[in-house]
C-alpha cells in the first residue's frame, strides 16, 4: 500500500506540505489525559491571542477552499472545526486515545490531522479529484457519493475516506476499539508549513513512542517525492526518522 497526492493536486496547490506517519500496535487501553491537556493548553494560549480565523494556518486553508469553489465558513478544514469547538466549549469530545491525541496536536498546530485505520483501506490511498462514482460512508451509516471534481481521499476500490479534502473523514476507516495499524496524514499550506509539518509529525511520533512504545515510519512528501510506501523498503527514497 502507498499514499500519495495526484499530480493534478500538486499542480493546483504547489505550496502543499504533507506529512505522513504509519504505525502498528495501537490499542485503546491507555491513558493520555495529561498529554492531551498539554496540547490543549498550547491551543488555548494561541486562541487567547486571536480567533482561529486569524491564524495563518487556517487562513491558508480558507483560501484553498475558496479556490475549490466552496464557502470557507460553510465547509471548514478539520483543524478549524476543532479549534472553533474548543474555543466555544473549552474541551473536545473523547473518542479514542489516539484520536484524542491527534485532535489535540491538530489544534495546537492549527493543522488538519487525519487518522485512518489501515485495515479498512483497500489497496492504495490517493488524494485526488473525485469521478463522482466513489462511495463515502458517513458516521451514521449512510452512503454518499462525492461530487465530480470534489477533492477526496480515495482508495483503489473507489471508497472515499474523506470528503472535501480536509473537511470530513469517513466512518469506514475511523479508528475504533479494535484498530491496530494506522496511517496518519497532516497537510498544511501556509508559509511556514515546511517547518511546522515536520514538527507536528515528530510530535505525534514521540507520543506514540511514549504511550504505546511503538516505532513509526514517517516522511514529508513533495511534488518531487510524492509517494509514501507503507513498506520500509519502499520508503528508502523518503526523508524519514525512526523513534
Amino acid at each position: 500500500m502507498y499514499f500519495r497526492h495526484s499530480n493534478e493536486m500538486w499542480s493546483e496547490f504547489p505550496e502543499l506540505v504533507p506529512g505522513v506517519l504509519f504505525a502498528e500496535g495501537i490499542t485503546a487501553d491507555v491513558t493520555v489525559t495529561e498529554r492531551v491537556a498539554h496540547y490543549h493548553t498550547v491551543a488555548a494560549e494561541r486562541l487567547a491571542q486571536g480567533g482561529e480565523s486569524e491564524m495563518p494556518e487556517i487562513q491558508a486553508w480558507r483560501r484553498a477552499f475558496s479556490k475549490m469553489g466552496m464557502k470557507p465558513t460553510q465547509y471548514r478544514c478539520a483543524s478549524e472545526a476543532l479549534l472553533r469547538r474548543f474555543r466555544q466549549e473549552g474541551s473536545l469530545p473523547r473518542l479514542h486515545p489516539l484520536v484524542d491525541l491527534c485532535n489535540a496536536v491538530s489544534i495546537a498546530f492549527a493543522i488538519p490531522v487525519a487518522v485512518f485505520d489501515r485495515q479498512k483501506v483497500s489497496g492504495d490511498l490517493e488524494v485526488r479529484h473525485a469521478h463522482g462514482s466513489e462511495s463515502y460512508l458517513t458516521f451514521s451509516g449512510e452512503t454518499e457519493h462525492p461530487e465530480p471534481r470534489e477533492v477526496i481521499f480515495a482508495d483503489t476500490a473507489g471508497q472515499a475516506h474523506a470528503r472535501r479534502w480536509t473537511n470530513r473523514q469517513s466512518g469506514l476507516s475511523a479508528v475504533r476499539e479494535d484498530t491496530r495499524s494506522v496511517l496518519i496524514v497532516a497537510e498544511a499550506l501556509h508559509g511556514s508549513a515546511s517547518r511546522d509539518v515536520p514538527r507536528l509529525i515528530d510530535a505525534i511520533a514521540a507520543e506514540l513512542a511514549a504511550v504505546w512504545s511503538l516505532q513509526t515510519r514517517r516522511g514529508i512528501l513533495s511534488s518531487s517525492s510524492p509517494r509514501f510506501d507503507l513498506s520500509a523498503e519502499g520508503n528508502l527514497q523518503l526523508r524519514q526518522h525512526r523513534t
